[in-house]
């Protein structure tokens, strides 16, 4: 395929970890699952049709996590895309248990933690998965238990590189010193950017930062709103240009916008061919503080 037909390449790339590159932008698996992130989609056809095109637009980062459905977003990859093209980096998660619909408990107990990279490998259907990341810190079990036995699957070739997700600074850092952690994933997106600081941390440490729930534009995307002129001007829509501007935020930015569409993730796939200039991003900016 040309590069104008894989659009997500144009996104520019960043090294997980400094050795694993991806196109920066990817897609985030969970809306692949069913209501409440439990049991199998309305439409498991589209789900697998979803997947393959992401991979043919250039995607080469997929996240995923054991908690969706459980497993349901596991199957769907692994029936979609199995034997993984080369290029293609899955990330996932453990540390949530799922006790029902919509329903999330974080579980770091070290036993809890590697029965579930051991499923997740089972699952997928890989030796080694490339980027694990620690769901949620439980507050019941030390941050160094939890991390740490995420490094002794690393030093047994079960994992490439360790991730955290909805951490501070001081979380990172602390984790930093059991194991060495290439990523953190937090709520981010243009209305909501309380994870300011880790962002700002990520990029002078050159983290991967993989911004949750990216595109959240509620009154930016009002007609006449900063968002709905913005996607006038370069004939695009709201959410287009909502991903535009966290791509051009920082360079260590993977955002992982997720649909169940394959409509809506072309769409959101061609946003990475918009580039902002300094002024559209500072009037962006400025809508929102």
């Amino acid at each position: 395929m040309t590069s104008s037909e894989r659009p997500a390449a144009a996104s520019g790339t960043f090294s997980i970890g400094g050795d694993l590159p991806v196109n920066r932008l990817g897609y985030g698996a969970m809306q692949l699952t069913g209501p409440g992130v439990w049991g199998e989609p309305k439409d498991p056809d589209e789900a697998v049709r979803v997947l393959r095109r992401a991979v043919e637009l250039g995607v080469t980062f997929i996240d995923t996590a054991d908690a969706y459905g459980p497993f349901v977003a596991d199957h769907l990859l692994k029936k979609a895309l199995h034997p993984y093209p080369a290029d293609l980096v899955i990330a996932t998660k453990a540390g949530f248990a799922r006790t029902g619909p919509g329903q999330w408990v974080p579980i770091g107990r070290p036993e809890y933690l590697r029965q579930q990279v051991e499923l997740s490998l089972r699952h997928l259907g890989l030796d080694r998965i490339d980027l694990l990341q620690l769901h949620r810190i439980d507050p019941k079990v030390p941050l160094a238990d939890q991390v740490g036995e995420l490094a002794a699957l690393q030093q047994e070739g079960k994992i490439r590189h360790i991730g955290l997700s909805e951490v501070t600074v001081a979380q990172v850092e602390e984790a930093g010193k059991t194991a060495t952690i290439a990523s953190v994933q937090n709520m981010y997106n243009l209305a909501r950017r309380d994870a300011e600081p880790l962002l700002e941390y990520a990029t002078a440490a050159d983290l991967a930062f993989i911004p949750w729930f990216p595109l959240a534009t509620g009154e930016l995307a009002r007609p006449g709103g900063p968002l709905a002129a913005a996607a006038k001007e370069h004939q695009a829509s709201p959410s287009q240009l909502a991903l535009a501007w966290l791509l051009k935020r920082s360079p260590v930015m993977l955002p992982i916008p997720g649909t169940s569409s394959v409509g809506h993730l072309e769409d959101n796939v061609d946003s990475a061919t918009i580039e902002l200039d300094d002024a559209e991003f500072a009037v962006l900016l400025r809508a929102v503080s």
